[in-house]
């Protein structure tokens, strides 16, 4: 008589082999990434390096692993293949030598530049816009930010419906394919057309609604949190408001405007956590997002996160403060932090210097920032909790200060 452990171990054997079988059919492919950057006149090689080292960070977040990355000095991009022809041989050799199936250049390339590198590579071809936009449909949420980044990619998909054929005969998934899809009905230039625009009624609806919710806020000040994606924003809106924002260490972890009222030794609030800036931020979705980012247009304190363990958080500031510019926010008051001290002393103090040199190092970077920031700056560390409070009091004053502004013959507002 067959014991029931024998049919159970049989059972299992033989569900592994059809396992098997199927995954021989129907393999998991994974997304070999090729990243290519060119270095202009303007740039150093080193520079050029920092931003694919970003760029791999965005394909990581995609769902990319980078095998490789190329680079070549340019005083422009080549018409034909972004790259001169040389540096193509280069790429397609390598590419097949590793097994990849998806090249990334670090910048917005045209259709015809996109058709070419796909009829020579024979692979997946994605520029930075694309990346980014994939990775925006990827974490959008709500029903505006997912009009807003349908929106985005419906513009930038339109002068590249002719590239599109070879997409719609092999129906390919993965990066740069999730979102709106690319679906046959969706080919035609007209469609597209009646699609943005009933795309964008859809979000003067939303945006209407959104006012109208910004309205029932009432009198309470608004402060917004901004900066670079991966600075701690999140983290910071969970420690002041003890909410549960996603935070993780990915970029754009956050795309959805979350607003939180935040009450501080009787001092209420609003706190909005926005979505994070990036260099090369594609136009179509600075312009898609337009009502997304009224939340910090809107707002009465601008809070800008800095990253201060990143080597090139100066070019971070650089880039939110330009953001900030072309939305025109520069009227409010703003309070600079920097965020992950802790892991700006691990990386640049030898951890064998006396604590007093520490310290001293520690103050002369603060002395320099404050003097280069020329407005109120904090340092701490959101993770480790590390001098939160100075950050809650210097808050506290200056939204205390607003409200003495706008409202000086109510007291009952800030006590």
């Amino acid at each position: 008589m067959v014991s029931t452990q024998m049919v159970l171990t049989v059972f299992i054997l033989y569900l592994c082999s059809i396992i098997n079988i199927l995954h021989e059919v129907n393999p998991l492919i994974e997304e070999r990434a090729i990243l290519i950057g060119i270095i202009r006149d303007n740039q150093t090689a080193e520079q050029v390096e920092e931003y694919l080292d970003e760029l791999a960070f965005l394909a990581e977040t995609a769902g990319a692993v980078t095998v490789k990355t190329f680079t070549q000095k340019l005083k422009h991009p080549d018409v034909r293949y972004f790259v001169g022809s040389g540096k193509m041989e280069e790429i397609k050799a390598y590419k097949e030598y590793a097994d990849v199936n998806t090249i990334i250049i670090d910048d917005e390339i045209s259709p015809a530049q996109q058709r070419n590198l796909e009829e020579e590579l024979k692979c997946k071809i994605l520029d930075r816009t694309s990346l980014i936009l994939d990775i925006f449909a990827m974490r959008a949420q709500t029903a505006q930010a997912r009009t807003q980044v349908e929106l985005a990619q419906m513009q930038y998909l339109l002068p590249r419906l002719k590239g599109l054929w070879t997409h719609l005969e092999r129906q390919r998934g993965g990066i740069g394919m999730r979102g709106p899809g690319e679906k046959e009905i969706e080919t035609d230039r007209r469609v597209i057309n009646d699609k943005i625009a009933r795309l964008k009624q859809d979000l003067e609806i939303l945006d209407k609604q959104e006012q109208t919710r910004r309205k029932t806020r009432g009198e309470l000040i608004r402060v917004a949190l901004v900066g670079y994606t991966n600075v701690g924003k999140s983290t910071i809106m969970n420690l002041l408001s003890k909410s549960e924002v996603l935070a993780e260490n990915k970029l754009f972890a956050t795309l959805d405007t979350t607003v939180r009222k935040v009450v501080i030794e009787n001092i209420a609030f609003l706190l909005s956590d926005t979505v994070g800036f990036i260099r090369k931020l594609p136009h179509h979705l600075v312009e898609s997002f337009k009502s997304t980012l009224d939340e910090t247009k809107e707002s009465d304190i601008i809070v800008h996160v800095v990253d201060a363990s990143h080597e090139n958080f100066r070019d971070h500031i650089n880039v939110v403060n330009e953001t900030l510019s072309d939305l025109s926010v520069t009227r409010q008051p703003r309070l600079v932090v920097f965020n992950k001290m802790d892991l700006y002393r691990e990386k640049y103090f030898d951890r064998f210097l006396p604590e007093e040199i520490k310290k001293e190092l520690s103050e002369d970077f603060e002395k320099n920032m404050r003097s280069w920031m020329n407005c109120n700056c904090v340092f701490i560390s959101a993770t480790n909790k590390e001098n939160i409070e100075e950050l809650r009091n210097t808050m506290i004053l200056m939204v205390q200060d607003m409200y003495h502004k706008r409202y000086p013959y109510k007291s009952n507002f800030y006590g």
